[in-house]
């Protein structure tokens, strides 16, 4: 499968929103013909480098999906879309305008891991903030009682490193994430970890 790629400073996670603010010529191109075609682009991290310049990427990112587009009132082009599923970049390269396009191979949907009672506090408390955030969370479907889901949107508002979310969205595993949430959260373990 080959994808024009997004290199962002953000980590897009599956089923979560992305707001942009399109102004290079090359990506609102990008995000023309993806319209288009209805297709799929890529997000990925930056590793080295700028939005706006030359970038070196991690391998792993997240399909997106365009779910809606607006003219702002600065001339820019808005667009929200959706990840979907993770991949990996095989080789990559650069067309004459820029634009950096992959073939990627797809990685497997996480299994869906069924939410322990123990932190269904943490569920009940992500579905305030979801509240509190508006219109870009409004329209989710919530999966509060799904590990996966719950952490992914957990790392996409928590202020945790962008290495850390990287290393989150490429291991695949919900329970290792939930720890990371915990901690970042300074939760304090209940008696039924310690056991």
């Amino acid at each position: 499968m080959q994808i024009p790629l997004f290199p962002l400073s953000t980590v897009l996670f599956p089923g979560g929103p992305l707001p942009l603010r399109i102004f290079e010529t090359r990506y609102v191109d990008m995000i023309g013909d993806r319209m288009r075609k209805n297709a799929p682009f890529g997000v990925v991290l930056i590793r080295e480098g700028t939005e706006a310049g030359e970038a070196t990427t991690f391998a792993v990112g997240t399909l997106a999906r365009i779910t809606d587009f607006y003219q702002g009132s600065d001339g820019l082009l808005g667009v929200t879309a959706i990840g979907g599923q993770r991949f990996r970049i095989t080789t990559a390269s650069r067309q004459s305008d820029g634009l950096k396009v992959a073939e990627v191979e797809l990685i497997p949907d996480e299994q869906r891991t069924p939410l322990s009672p123990e932190y269904r506090p943490l569920a009940d408390m992500l579905s305030g903030v979801l509240d509190d955030l508006g219109r870009l969370y409004a329209d989710l479907d919530r999966e509060l009682d799904d590990t996966g889901w719950v952490t992914h949107r957990f790392l996409e508002i928590l202020p945790i490193d962008l290495g850390q979310k990287q290393h989150c969205l490429e291991q695949g595993d919900p329970v290792a994430r939930m720890r990371l949430v915990q901690e970042a959260l300074n939760v304090v373990r209940g008696p039924a970890e310690d056991r």
